[in-house]
């Protein structure tokens, strides 16, 4: 036995890590494993080779080898001048560049749509990396700040008040709706069989706009006295900033913990200040460019990034409804929900653009970019929230349970537990929503809107670039840039679904 034992060999070191096979390393073994290791995967290999020599290749050739790259007008894109099978002309992108992206804004102010571009882009790369800090004050900056500053450089204008006079104008405008809407009953009362019962009711109806008038007249007196001030603009900033400032000083907590409310007031309130007196909004501003002259990219931006924005509030509000107890909420929601999803965008991109007017008192009108844009944010608000009714239905019963039994509130369990749960669930699905919203942005041009494709259109009827393959070169050209958008989405919305899935990795 001791013999046997001090015989054994016994490795005092690891042994040497050997190469894998060349079989299934590297590309002969992905070939192998992946394209050949199957009847069924080689005959899909073979179609999938025929697919891309039909299709990729005639691509490139037409795109790049066959291109015409330089040139004055269409002379250079024709077959005979150019000695040989002409594919995109490419000079013709170039002429019509600026029309693509800004449509007719005039050529004198487009410095203000690469400023709103500019702005735009560095305020929402701190949102998009997650390791850059400040995350509130960019969110706060990029999504309240912007849209604002972004309306002034594009339309240009100024302001001739503030808080109290927009206060002010709002509930006289619905003041007026209301005496209106009881004088037209009480005409109707006249002619009408039951003309008696509609008397009454028009009364009551007058009666109530009456009540309202003399509810609002402090402030709209208020409102009266400052514009017959000098600089009514910021007088009225001034005591818009003392009233609001005052509210969220109380509300904070008062003298004990409200200060630092009222010290992040007044700085919010300086930064508005600046920015007024920077754009000189208090002496009419930049000169006005009527949203019929947008076109183009910019066009398409707004709509995409304004439909984005708003329809995720409204679908979170709209799912949160249909789930609640209370059953007038819950058959709103529901009614608007099925109501919006069961028309098509077209019919409400022409109701939003023809008919709503016709539900405005006439003393007030629309812009017809911002009912277009109305139209698009509740249609896709309806979308969005069974999307996210769907993320909210995955959510453990339990979550909402463990959390009122540690006494938060329905306020805090949904925005603090279930929201965040269900907004990560749905991520995918938000996000093709997303992607069909870009695109379907096209559609506008049916309400007279000159989105891209619009202004691509309109580019055709330039006799100067008329050629063969001017159309298809253009249809490339704005093809090329709704999958840079629409993938850029896709994968930062896989690399953020990845992230915040970290705890589900094998």
């Amino acid at each position: 036995m001791t013999d046997i034992t001090a015989s054994s060999f016994v490795r005092q070191d690891l042994v040497a890590e050997r190469p894998a096979p060349v079989k299934t390393t590297g590309f002969i073994g992905f070939v192998r494993t992946r394209l050949l290791n199957s009847p069924t995967n080689i005959l899909l290999t073979i179609l999938g080779l025929l697919l891309l020599w039909y299709t990729v290749i005639p691509a490139i050739k037409f795109l790049l080898v066959d291109a015409v790259w330089t040139g004055e007008d269409r002379n250079a894109c024709l077959a005979e001048n150019a000695g040989h099978p002409v594919g995109a002309c490419w000079p013709y992108i170039q002429a019509k560049l600026t029309q693509l992206i800004y449509g007719f804004y005039p050529e004198a102010e487009r410095w203000r749509v690469n400023l709103t571009f500019a702005l735009g882009a560095a305020l929402l790369l701190p949102l998009l990396i997650p390791r850059l800090p400040a995350k509130a004050l960019s969110s706060g900056l990029f999504f309240f700040a912007f849209p604002v500053v972004a309306f002034f450089l594009l339309r240009g204008g100024g302001l001739t008040g503030f808080g109290v006079s927009w206060t002010a104008g709002i509930l006289q405008l619905f003041d007026d709706s209301i005496a209106n809407a009881g004088q037209a009953v009480l005409n109707l009362s006249q002619t009408s069989a039951i003309g008696p019962l509609l008397w009454v009711v028009g009364k009551i109806i007058v009666l109530i706009g009456n009540v309202v008038y003399w509810l609002i007249f402090p402030l709209t007196w208020v409102s009266d006295q400052i514009h017959g001030l000098g600089q009514s603009v910021w007088v009225d900033f001034l005591i818009t900033t003392v009233i609001v400032s005052l509210i969220l000083f109380f509300l904070g907590g008062g003298v004990r913990t409200g200060w630092r409310a009222l010290i992040e007031s007044l700085v919010t309130f300086a930064g508005i200040a600046a920015v007024i007196k920077v754009m000189g909004l208090d002496h009419g501003g930049l000169p006005l460019i009527d949203t019929r002259l947008w076109g183009g990219l910019l066009v398409t931006l707004v709509i995409a990034i304004i439909g984005i924005v708003t329809s995720m509030p409204i679908g979170i509000a709209l799912a949160l409804g249909r789930r609640s107890t209370i059953p007038l909420i819950r058959i709103f929601s529901i009614a608007f929900i099925e109501f919006w999803r069961g028309v098509p965008l077209i019919t409400v991109l022409f109701f939003a653009t023809y008919m709503l007017p016709l539900f405005l008192p006439g003393n007030f009108t629309v812009d017809g970019l911002v009912r277009a844009l109305i139209g698009v944010a509740v249609f896709t608000g309806a979308y969005q929230a069974e999307v996210i009714r769907g993320g909210l239905a995955a959510v453990p019963r339990g979550q909402a349970e463990a959390a009122s039994a540690l006494g938060l509130s329905w306020w805090k369990t949904t925005s603090l537990i279930v929201l965040p749960q269900a907004l990560r669930h749905v991520i995918p699905a938000l996000v093709n929503s997303f992607i069909s919203l870009f695109k379907d942005t096209s559609l506008v041009s049916i309400v007279a809107l000159f989105d891209l494709l619009g202004s691509l259109h309109a580019s055709f009827s330039d006799p100067t670039w008329s050629t063969p393959t001017t159309a298809f070169t253009g249809f490339a050209f704005t093809g090329l840039i709704y999958f840079f958008f629409c993938f850029g989405m896709s994968r930062y919305s896989l690399f953020v679904e990845h992230r915040l899935n970290a705890h589900r990795r094998n």
